[in-house]
Parts: C-alpha cells; structure tokens; sequence
C-alpha cells in the first residue's frame, strides 16, 4: 500500500511540473500562431508542385529520374509557362498525362530498364522543403507525380504553378528575382513573406519562434499522456 502511494505521489509530482511548463509556453502569443497556419494553409491551395520520384537511391536508378525529368520538362515547358491560373495549369497536365507517361516509359527503355510509370495529380503531404531562396511549409499540396518502377528512392521536385521548374533546370536553381515574381503572382506580400528565406521580416521569425515554441507544447502534451498510460499500466 506505501510502494502504490509513494508512487501516485510522484505521478502527481510529475504531471505538476509538466504542467508548470505548459502553462509557461501557454504564454505564446495565440493570434501569432493562428496567423501563421492560416498563412500555411492559404500556400497550400495556390501552387501545385511537380515530383519525379526514382526507383531506388542506386546512383543508376537516379541518373535515369534526372533523365526523366529533363524530357518531360523540355515537353511540357512551353504549355505552362504561359498559364495565367492553377485551374489552367491543371487543365494542361491532365491533357498532357498520356503523352507524358510516354516520353517517361521512352526515357526508361532507351537506357535499358522495364521500370514501369505511374503519373498522379492530386494532394499529398510533404515535409517542409527547400527550393531555391524559398521554403515551403509542411502540409497538403495538389502535386503531379511520375513514379518510376517501385518509387522507394529519393525524388527531384520542384513547383509546377506558378511555373518555376522552367527557369533554371540546368543548374538546379532559380533566381531570387524570378523566384519572387513567379510567387507574387499567386501570393500575397504576407504569405511570399513566409516563406522568403533571403528577406524575412521581423514578424517572420516571430511567427516561425511562436509556432515551435507551439509545437515543444504538443510534445509535452503527449509526454503526460504517455506517462499515464505507463501508470495504470
């Protein structure tokens, strides 16, 4: 009967002082937070990204993704870089999808695999990710997909609409003033503002700060509902 007291003792003691630090980071600017996931949300719906994804990490299998890549922009290059809006630029890809998983299989069986080719527009989760100056958020982004044979391995993306894959493919990158009147097209100064790496405001980083500051909370929050799982375990 002591051991079980002594124990709810402290269970008690603990979840005291993880609410402690709960409350301190509850002093996190909510409005500031708030702001920065409708900024998040309001990104996802206005681009669409383009991902080759390669069959493997094998130095082969990835030479061949890069392959794919380049045929398929040199052909859908010029139909989209031109499109005035994402329903346009959608109504493009999905015209285009036979003609383009071709030119992928074509690609594929001049350099000697069987891989098969799957081609996907819709939404996916992505992580948070570079891309030039740029950074976009984690979340839900509308995406076409070419997946080569199994699709395990490491993938090459860039965005799609507004049309930045087309600007420097050669050497991977694009320019900051391009970069930044593509975005601007579809983006307001706020949500370009979020995601510029090269001229982040000060309210920027307060709302990047805010937000994991935000995040260290969650995790404290499923570290109490963990420790009483253990207790009544």
């Amino acid at each position: 009967m002591k051991r079980i007291s002594l124990t709810v003792i402290i269970f008690l003691v603990a979840i005291s002082l993880i609410g402690s630090t709960d409350w301190k980071l509850n002093d996190v600017n909510v409005n500031v937070i708030e702001q920065a996931n409708d900024v998040v949300d309001e990104i996802n719906t206005k681009l669409i990204r383009f991902h080759v994804i390669a069959n493997s990490d094998s130095n082969e299998d990835q030479n061949l993704k890069l392959k794919v890549r380049d045929k398929v922009l040199e052909y859908i290059s010029p139909k989209l870089k031109d499109s005035q809006n994402i329903e346009q630029s959608r109504k493009i890809i999905k015209e285009n999808d036979d003609k383009i998983r071709i030119i992928a299989e074509d690609i594929i069986k001049k350099n000697g695999y069987n891989y098969e080719v799957k081609t996907t527009l819709g939404f996916e989760n992505f992580p948070v990710k570079m891309y030039g100056n740029i950074t976009l958020p984690q979340g839900n982004y509308e995406a076409y997909r070419i997946i080569i044979g199994g699709g395990k391995g490491q993938n090459w993306w860039c965005v799609m609409f507004p049309p930045l894959c087309f600007v420097d493919i050669a050497k991977g990158q694009i320019a900051y003033k391009e970069t930044e009147k593509e975005m601007k097209k579809v983006l307001s100064d706020k949500e370009f503002e979020e995601i510029d790496n090269i001229n982040n405001s000060e309210q920027t980083q307060n709302i990047k700060e805010a937000v994991k500051q935000n995040g260290a909370e969650i995790k404290l929050k499923f570290k109490t509902k963990e420790l009483i799982e253990r207790f009544f375990q």
